[in-house]
């Protein structure tokens, strides 16, 4: 068995960085912001953000080693003919009566004529999975909207939050041969994850790669990329009853750190000690092709600190698998404490499956008082 260590900008690089500027940044305190900026180049501000980071965000701040524990991917493309014999990705994962449910979006085509349904594979250890004979369990209903990119109502140890006793989950759709690319929100609901309610009308516009939780007050906040324009960004909304949502005037994450280059898609939130925790993808500044995944913290879901060491999760080369991307991630913390992130993945171009296989890794966490 591989146990991989994926491998982030150690810290003495920023410290080195740091120091090798500071006597430039002594004899030009009188410039502007934006030139001190401009002489000490990204490294130095990565550094910043966790400098201005308050304390007890620090421990959320440090080294992040994911290791990825499988030898291969936990879910691959399906046979010829079946519904996910070209495309998959987005796993949205739940941890419930002592099995692990991995939901996730396969399609069959083209890429420009692919349609994405919901599929499901259960497991133990939640690194080996079996399909479930009945897949898909759920589609649009009208043969030309896509199902994409689902988060399911939980709690942070994966358990569904139920609600009158059904699963509650909320997607984002799209018709992929419609050039104006409208995504909208929708909502579905289960009692066995198997046979689902039919799709709510849409309840926002411009939503991809949603993300829903309820916080201590009852009220559901979401994240979420704007998909209106070039690049993406990051908004959060708000909703007393998951259907009537209040979108935030202002954007919560753009691309400003180095490694970013134009969108950023798939924020994955949870909340935990007090904190909200985002994982999210962009494209790879420098790597053609390739994206990884940012992480960031925030005391109030709003305001965020991204991870001076972005990105935290990277594609991982000699696995062909998953060579080139790592997204749409979904994430939670075990009851012993270590943390479990499946992902999708996608192999070197050209890209003839828009993505290719699902893998996993874990991470044991920030370190004391977990």
């Amino acid at each position: 068995m591989s146990r991989r260590a994926v491998a982030t900008h150690p810290a003495s690089v920023l410290v080195r960085i740091s120091r090798s500027h500071y006597s430039t940044v002594m004899n030009a305190a009188f410039l502007s912001a934006a030139v001190i900026v401009s002489l000490l180049g990204a490294g130095w501000r990565n550094q910043a953000v966790a400098e201005i980071a308050p304390a007890a965000m620090e421990r959320w701040l440090a080294p992040q080693e994911w290791l990825r524990d499988v030898d291969g991917p936990v879910v691959s493309l399906g046979k010829s003919g079946e519904f996910d014999d070209m495309h998959l990705f987005a796993p949205m994962v739940a941890r419930d009566a002592g099995k692990f449910l991995l939901w996730y979006c396969g399609s069959r085509g083209a890429v420009s004529e692919r349609i994405f349904r919901l599929g499901l594979a259960t497991g133990e250890d939640g690194r080996h999975f079996i399909k479930h004979a009945a897949n898909p369990v759920f589609d649009f209903g009208d043969k030309l909207h896509s199902v994409l990119t689902p988060t399911l109502l939980r709690h942070l140890d994966g358990s569904p939050m139920r609600e009158n006793s059904r699963l509650r989950v909320w997607f984002s759709s799209t018709d992929f041969t419609d050039k104006s690319g409208r995504h909208t929100l929708h909502e579905t609901t289960s009692e066995d994850g198997l046979n689902w309610s039919a799709p709510s009308p849409a309840l926002l516009e411009n939503v991809y790669a949603p993300t829903v939780l309820k916080v201590a007050d009852g009220e559901y906040r979401m994240w979420f990329a704007d998909v209106s324009k070039e690049p993406w960004i990051f908004r959060t909304a708000t909703s007393r009853d998951g259907r009537a949502w209040q979108v935030a005037a202002e954007p919560v994450l753009v691309a400003d750190q180095a490694w970013e280059q134009g969108r950023l898609f798939y924020p994955s939130v949870v909340q935990a000690d007090g904190m909200f925790l985002m994982w999210y993808g962009s494209y790879w500044r420098g790597h053609p092709s390739n994206t990884a995944l940012g992480f960031a913290v925030s005391s109030d879901g709003v305001k965020w600190h991204k991870h001076p060491q972005n990105p935290v999760f990277r594609p991982d080369p000699p696995r062909a698998w998953e060579s080139h991307y790592t997204t749409s991630q979904s994430v939670m913390r075990l009851p012993d404490g270590s943390w479990r992130m499946w992902y999708a993945a996608r192999t070197a171009p050209p890209f003839r499956h828009k993505y290719f296989s699902i893998g996993t890794a874990r991470w044991t966490g920030p370190g004391a008082g977990k």
